[in-house]
């Protein structure tokens, strides 16, 4: 029998219509959104359904519209296949990923995690607005290649690699002529840079003010020992304590995320077959890169069955 692991997506997920199948066939994910408007103070809903996409993409926006459209897609699993929502052994999400994945392992309550989501969103924006920066995905090249390009750009301001996500695919964070920089290095190596549209450097210590920020957020959370593994984004490994979790989400913001490494970490531990939950399908594609034979399902309301 196969051994099962969740896996949640992260910002850049989001797009206009997201969850608004889902929400029409199962109540406990209509409910979600309905709840998710109380808590904010605003129609989440009507964002994540109708857009318009600029507003949905803002950093303060987008994190709690994924948040709650991949916990509606984990709704619509539940529904339709109870059992292998159970069987579950194993859970990461991607960054922001990482607080989905606390909630379904029941480390938080979805209405704290929700909370906890739009402080780490409207800190994160403000620490981006603070420092025009950006982040730029380097395809096609090795580590040791986006690690030169990344030790040669910073002469033309702040950069670091921000996330390790598969072979062949890191992530640059920092200034905006660094990442500009870094990308005319890139192309000029065979690779291939790709800008990413986010709102700032994240994952780098350019968010130094949104980690404080969230640490005092999250002082005052009920966190539990989580009911399965929750893997890490900052080290790649599991943990059980409640303040070490908790420590985990703060410095996760100025760390840079482990992907790769909590993929491997997941295949080693013995999970053989994986469901990405959530708005697109881009940890499908990742997976494929790190392990190619391993199955992995996506449940949202645009994917085919399979993936």
């Amino acid at each position: 029998m196969s051994r099962i692991g969740f896996l949640f997506p992260g910002q850049g997920a989001q797009h206009v219509g997201m969850g608004k199948t889902i929400a029409a066939r199962f109540p406990a994910a209509a409910r979600l959104y309905e709840q998710a408007n109380e808590i904010l103070g605003y129609d989440l809903k009507k964002l994540c359904f109708e857009g318009p996409s600029e507003e949905l993409d803002e950093t303060v926006i987008s994190q709690p519209a994924i948040f709650v459209t991949s916990l509606a897609c984990l709704e619509q699993l539940r529904a339709e296949s109870p059992d292998i929502a159970l069987a579950c052994e194993m859970t990461a999400g991607l960054s922001l990923g990482e607080y989905t994945s606390l909630v379904f392992s029941g480390a938080m309550s979805f209405e704290d995690g929700l909370r906890l989501v739009q402080k780490r969103g409207q800190a994160m924006q403000d620490a981006a607005d603070a420092t025009p920066s950006g982040m730029v995905s380097i395809l096609l090249l090795s580590l040791e290649q986006v690690q030169g390009i990344r030790d040669a750009a910073s002469a033309e301001g702040t950069l670091e690699i921000a996330n390790y996500l598969c072979p062949g695919n890191l992530v640059l964070s920092g200034e905006n002529a660094a990442c500009l920089k870094a990308a005319e290095l890139a192309q000029a190596q065979g690779g291939r840079p790709i800008p990413l549209a986010v709102a700032g450097a994240f994952h780098t210590n350019i968010m130094k003010p949104a980690d404080q920020r969230l640490a005092e957020a999250i002082a005052d959370v009920p966190m539990q020992t989580p009911d399965i593994p929750v893997v890490s984004n900052v080290d790649a490994r599991t943990h059980t304590d409640p303040a070490e979790l908790k420590q985990l989400l703060v410095n996760q913001v100025v760390s840079p995320v482990r992907w790769e490494d909590s993929i491997r970490f997941m295949l080693d531990a013995g999970i053989d077959e994986f469901y990405e939950i959530g708005p697109g399908r881009v940890l499908t594609g990742l997976l494929k890169r790190i392990s190619r034979k391993t199955p992995c399902t996506v449940v949202n309301d645009s994917a085919a069955a399979g993936g």
